[in-house]
């Protein structure tokens, strides 16, 4: 591979224009065995994710796992999969149409304003290749992620990194880091859930499950277990209720070893066997719904709960495309742009000039 990649053909006087990019974690192309082998393999290939030992890891990965795991999850992606795609892949293609029209009316419609997958497709290489080919020397990227995670927010970070290494150009760049206390973030959650219980009643308990980490990452540094539970803090503050009545939980494990505790299903079975009937849970470390939420949460968990003896289980959807959350995405665009939204692309008069100037030491275009 070539230390740099070719540049797009440049002309002199072109207006300089600034990206905003979103990421998130990514799918695969198909709910198929076949389509999930590659996807598979480049998230859990990634050492940010699985911290064990290339040498231990890729006999385990390449061995075992490829070769056992992409039919089972096959299966479960089939169980959710929607006509555009993957719910994940459909709600953040969504996001960023409506990201592009609530900036646009708020007078930043020359944002150049695109999603990418950190794993899958479209890729963050080719995404951020295309807005320089649209003319950005200026580009926000934005990893959906709430709560930072090395093993989340890092990874996009690296990849991005990854990809200007090949640059001979490269242009600015801004990254949000995290938003898991954003005011409108968490309006956008409390609305979400006042407006499901308006419709259906207050539940006993109310369950914010968290994607899980391995505990190691905690006693390493990672802020993740703190900034979940800041973000459940907030969400019952701005509920106003009991704060014993919203439970913080970690969904899906991977291995033997221990992750953040408590995990979300046996905290269920555990209600339910308190004789707990009803419970609401909603998923605030993800901003789209997708596999870990629509099939884990919404059908696996259900199903533990009521074999436990709970007797109502309802999941509260994720933010999704609710008007209150493009608020806030737009809120927390604007703020990390900050004075590049100040900057005035060049006129046709002043962009001709450049041109002319250009060509007057020797520039052909």
């Amino acid at each position: 591979m070539p230390r740099y990649w070719s540049e797009p053909p440049f002309k002199h006087g072109s207006p300089q224009r600034t990206g905003v990019l979103l990421v998130n974690l990514g799918t695969p192309e198909a709910p198929t065995a076949a389509a999930l082998r590659p996807y598979l393999k480049q998230f859990l290939s990634d050492p940010r994710v699985v911290e064990i030992p290339r040498l231990i890891w890729w006999p385990i990965l390449n061995g075992i796992i490829l070769n056992t795991r992409p039919a089972a999850s096959a299966k479960k992606y089939a169980s959710v999969w929607m006509d555009g795609g993957s719910p994940l892949k459909v709600h953040t293609a969504r996001q960023t149409g409506l990201l592009a029209s609530h900036l646009a009316a708020a007078g930043h419609g020359a944002l150049e304003v695109d999603y990418a997958m950190r794993y899958g497709n479209p890729s963050i290489p080719d995404v951020l290749n295309d807005l320089r080919a649209r003319g950005c020397t200026r580009i926000l990227v934005v990893p959906l992620y709430p709560q930072y995670s090395a093993s989340t927010t890092a990874t996009v970070v690296d990849e991005v990194g990854r990809c200007l290494a090949h640059w001979r150009n490269q242009p600015e760049v801004r990254f949000v880091r995290n938003f898991h206390d954003d005011p409108g973030y968490i309006a956008a959650l409390v609305r979400s859930v006042r407006e499901h219980w308006l419709v259906h009643g207050e539940p006993e308990r109310l369950l914010l499950s968290f994607h899980g980490v391995p505990r190691r990452s905690l006693d390493l540094g990672d802020p993740y277990h703190c900034e979940c539970h800041k973000t459940g803090r907030l969400v019952a503050e701005g509920l106003g209720i009991a704060r014993e009545r919203v439970l913080v939980t970690f969904q899906s494990r991977f291995g033997k070893a221990e992750w953040l505790k408590p995990y979300t299903q046996p905290t269920l079975e555990s209600l339910a066997a308190q004789g707990i009937k009803r419970v609401d849970v909603m998923c605030p470390g993800f901003v789209a719904d997708c596999l870990e939420t629509l099939e884990e949460i919404a059908m696996e968990c259900k199903e533990a709960f009521l074999e436990k003896g709970g007797k109502t289980f309802h999941y509260i959807p994720c933010l999704n495309e609710s008007e209150a959350w493009i608020a806030a995405l737009g809120n927390i665009a604007r703020a990390h742009l900050g004075n590049w939204l100040d900057i005035v692309p060049a006129d046709a008069a002043a962009s001709a000039a450049t041109l002319e100037r250009a060509r007057a030491l020797g520039a052909s275009q």
